[in-house]
């Protein structure tokens, strides 16, 4: 072998002692990685416990359809307000004080079927109307919420869910009437049957950040108007009061030549009733956008559906809401939601460009109305079941007379 040979030999042998260090070298740095990376994780995972049911971690629950849910617990966030001014606030609302005034009248001149009604199955109204309820999801008729308020207790009245067997940490109303109300104190609704006073997730007092009034195990009724006439899809869509929300886009002149059926094709409400709990599982953080469908968990699937008014305590059986006839989508079901919930979406409400201070309280509900002044063209969302319903009429041989209490047989 010749001298040259022999050097291109030791060096081909030096090159591949250099390879086979620097293979050793990256397995051994790789397999430090990962146990540094395990090491890591597990040191996190135990910073992470929370020492507490207390605690405001991340916390790690099984879900309904999933193993491995992560809710958030406490992340309803601080802040009142956005903490700097921007340049959309200069913005100029184009909603403000869009709202047609239509005032009230005495119901023996009535301007058309009213709301809240019993939307237990099988009940019809007595009213006789032409026209119908818009019974497609809102959004397929280009409407859009513009606005989120509720009720204490509800407006609306169904049996075995929330009805006057219901009960709360205030009590109950009996059915179907009014009671006496003392010198500043708000008309309240019917309960759900959820209130377990034994039971602290309905009685654990919570830390309200946004939301004013609120109570741990009340029943509220929630109410999210629609309109096609909206500012949908911008800035100013979320109004208070609700009434410039769905007259942003429409003036008197126009409204007057609406059809009634237009009208109740155009405006409609949701309504989803709940009970609140100090339990951060009932956790559902976007109600600004609407209610909450979910087959699995059985809400927004079992829904009433007529044509009535608007609400709220300025009206009753005596006094009757113009603004008629509106679509109403009520869920019959009554569900539990977490004081976080609503307290999120109290946050959510304070961040739209619209002042909505005067909707972060519960309003006053509306007596039930009474069956003489409710559309007869109840439905329901699942229009396979409305053959299967039964078709006897609940109010044969019950009158509406004062001080003449039935239970769930007046109507």
């Amino acid at each position: 072998m010749s001298e040259q040979q022999q050097h291109v030999k030791d060096e081909n042998s030096k090159l591949k002692a250099a390879v086979c260090v620097l293979g050793l070298s990256t397995v051994g740095l790789l397999a430090s990685t990962i146990a540094l990376a395990v090491q890591n994780n597990s040191s996190s995972n135990e910073a992470a416990a929370p020492a507490t049911a207390e605690d405001k971690s991340v916390v790690a629950l099984e879900a309904s359809g999933s193993d491995n849910f992560i809710v958030p617990i406490g992340i309803v966030p601080e802040r009142a307000t956005a903490e700097i001014a921007t340049i959309f606030d200069e913005g100029t609302n184009v909603c403000a004080e869009k709202a047609i005034k239509l005032d009230n009248v005495d119901c023996i001149h009535m301007p058309g079927p009213q709301a809240g009604a019993n939307v237990t199955k099988g009940f019809k109204g007595l009213m006789e109307v032409d026209v119908v309820p818009n019974t497609k999801n809102y959004w397929q008729s280009s409407m859009c919420p513009v606005n989120v308020h509720w009720h204490l207790g509800t407006e609306h009245y169904s049996v075995g869910e929330y009805d006057e067997n219901g009960s709360g940490p205030n009590g109950n109303i009996d059915v179907p009437y009014r009671r006496e109300l003392a010198e500043g104190e708000v008309q309240d609704g019917f309960r759900c049957h959820h209130y377990d006073a034994n039971d602290e997730a309905y009685t654990k007092p919570y830390e309200w950040k946004h939301c004013i009034g609120m109570e741990v195990g009340e029943t509220y009724e929630v109410h999210w108007p629609h309109s096609g006439a909206g500012a949908c899809g911008t800035t100013y869509q979320y109004q208070t009061p609700f009434y410039d929300g769905v007259f942003c886009n429409l003036d008197m002149e126009t409204l007057q030549t609406l059809a009634p059926q237009d009208i109740a094709n155009a405006v409609g409400v949701q309504g989803q009733i709940f009970t609140i709990v100090n339990d951060d599982t009932y956790y559902y953080p976007d109600l600004i956008r609407g209610w909450i469908v979910d087959e699995e968990m059985g809400m927004g699937q079992d829904i009433a559906m007529y044509t009535g008014s608007t609400t709220g305590e300025s009206r009753s059986n005596e006094v009757c809401s113009s603004y008629s006839p509106i679509t109403w989508q009520v869920d019959r079901k009554c569900h539990k939601i977490s004081a976080s919930s609503f307290d999120k979406l109290c946050y959510d409400m304070k961040m739209q460009r619209d002042d909505m201070s005067d909707d972060l309280y519960a309003h006053g509900s509306r007596e039930l109305v009474t069956p003489e002044y409710v559309a007869n063209n109840q439905q329901t969302r699942r229009l396979s079941e409305v053959e299967e319903e039964h078709d006897h009429d609940h109010h044969d041989g019950h009158s509406h007379v004062r001080g003449h209490h039935h239970h769930h047989k007046w109507f």
